[in-house]
């Protein structure tokens, strides 16, 4: 399933490499990274770096914990991610409007004050849009809501109804709205009718600001991996308008939630607390939501990464009663069925499984019988027995993607301060390393390996400790905020990466 990629620039089985950057850490006056002129300037130093992937965590507006694994909806964009800039270009806004800009951190992502500034702005785009937008400009929105109804109807209602409720869950609304009663819903699209719109017109832009990044992107050789979540949050447009898809109770509730057991990220586990999926529900449908789901992401990326693919082989239950995900138990996944629906309607398609975790024979079988690359992150690689399957000796299969690490380590330099000294003497004899510069010896190590692409965090380029990490499994609150200045990632950083292509063969 990995043969038609959509940009053609990168040629099947073609050696690459390239750089795991989300756009909230794009350099920014705003709060927060956009799809401006950090994202421009981001994709300018891929191409002088000879890099030709750039993977980014999932694109959908966030919810809880500020995480983009927990959105609002798998199919609309972050219109946090809406670049002020190419508004005022546009027209929608002025330069005056953005005159007064906060003292945000550079470094930090504030979602509190970046949400409450930029929706302001985005109500004064919209505002504007109303009153000036010429006959074709309003036609241009017009076909944009018409191509994506069968999702931008839902989730622009499901917006405007939490606005309107203070944004509390879907399942606290009044009965007749949060079990879709007909009657109470047409009532409420008259009431709230500017608030669809203005969702509508936020989502028309974030498409129109990221396909026209997306296409410099692919015009500078490089293609983008994005990020599918295998579950999808409770409070969100996608349970609220197809409750049968899920093991719920009869008030919206779920009866059991997603997590995994305790592993080398959590001793408890990890509580996600996301409804799990009715699969016999989807099988009845051949998998549509599915199908839906993977065309459309694939519609904005040219490789989809789908995370945690083990739980299509089986899944962690955990009863919604617990509060750790330590007394749950294994359920069968719908297997290479739901695969099979994906291809009978997309055809075969450029996917990467992410199998991190407890993996057994079946997880392995199901993956390789679909002809998916897997994973390897080289944080996990170094046990002094030389038997991990991280290390590069036993991949066995090159339609690998190694990583230095992902959003969910350490940053490479953290990682190794905080490792215990066996493993950290491994990794020095195994590399012949002194370890003083330990980010470059892991992406020198994960460019010289035999695998398809080799993919590192953008804080590894930069040699960034445990402070700038990005996610911390386990911990809910006070993640993904990481953010990085212009002058960080230098001409220097490219040179280097653009050597190691050149030595490691991976143009």
């Amino acid at each position: 399933m990995f043969d038609n990629l959509n940009n053609p620039r990168l040629e099947q089985n073609s050696r690459a490499s390239g750089i795991l950057a989300h756009p909230t850490s794009f350099p920014s006056p705003y709060g927060i990274g956009d799809l401006g002129a950090g994202a421009y300037e981001f994709v300018n130093f891929l191409q002088r770096a000879n890099q030709k992937l750039w993977q980014v965590l999932p694109l959908g507006p966030t919810g809880f914990g500020d995480s983009p694994y927990q959105s609002f909806s798998s199919f609309a964009g972050n219109f946090y991610l809406i670049s002020p800039d190419l508004l005022r270009e546009e027209g929608w806004i002025s330069q005056a409007d953005l005159s007064d800009i906060p003292a945000f951190d550079p470094r930090v992502v504030d979602f509190g004050g970046v949400i409450q500034y930029k929706m302001s702005l985005c109500k004064k785009a919209f505002t504007n849009f109303k009153a000036y937008a010429t006959a074709g400009q309003k036609a241009k929105v017009t076909k944009f809501c018409t191509k994506h109804k069968a999702w931008l109807e839902d989730y622009a209602l499901f917006y405007a109804l939490k606005e309107h409720f203070g944004g509390v869950e879907w399942h606290k609304w009044p009965a007749p709205l949060a079990k879709r009663d007909k009657t109470a819903l047409a009532e409420m699209k008259k009431v709230l009718a500017d608030s669809i719109d203005f969702c509508k017109f936020l989502q028309y832009e974030f498409f129109r600001q990221w396909d026209a990044l997306k296409k410099h992107a692919n015009n500078a050789g490089v293609s983008i991996i994005g990020d599918i979540p295998i579950f999808v949050a409770g409070d969100s447009a996608d349970v609220w308008a197809s409750p049968e898809l899920y093991l719920l109770d009869k008030n919206g509730r779920p009866t059991a939630v997603a997590g995994v057991p305790p592993d080398y990220f959590a001793e408890t586990g990890q509580l996600w607390g996301n409804p799990l999926y009715d699969w016999d529900a989807h099988k009845k449908e051949d998998y549509a939501w599915w199908v839906s789901r993977i065309e459309a992401v694939l519609g904005m990326v040219d490789i989809a990464r789908i995370d945690h693919f083990r739980g299509f082989e089986s899944y962690w239950a955990v009863p919604a009663s617990e509060e750790t995900a330590m007394n749950g138990k294994w359920q069968k996944g719908p297997g290479k069925a739901l695969f099979a629906a994906i291809k009978k309607k997309l055809g075969n398609l450029p996917i990467i499984a992410e199998d991190l975790g407890e993996i057994t024979e079946s997880v392995d079988k199901l993956r390789t019988g679909l002809d998916l690359p897997g994973m390897r992150v080289l944080h996990f690689a170094f046990d002094p027995s030389g038997k991990s399957t991280h290390m590069p000796h036993n991949y066995g299969d090159c339609r690998t993607v190694v990583y230095s690490g992902t959003h969910d380590n350490n940053t490479t330099r953290g990682w190794y301060a905080e490792a215990p000294e066996d493993v950290r003497d491994y990794m020095r004899r195994t590399l012949r390393v002194c370890g003083n510069d330990v980010a470059m010896d892991l992406i020198r190590f994960a460019m010289s390996t035999n695998a398809l692409y080799a993919i590192f965090p953008i804080q590894d380029v930069m040699n960034l400790g445990s402070l700038d990490r990005m996610n911390c499994p386990g911990l809910a609150q006070g993640w993904w905020k990481f953010r990085y200045t212009a002058d960080m990632l230098t001409d220097n950083h490219a040179a280097g990466l653009a050597y190691l292509v050149g030595m490691f063969n991976r143009n």
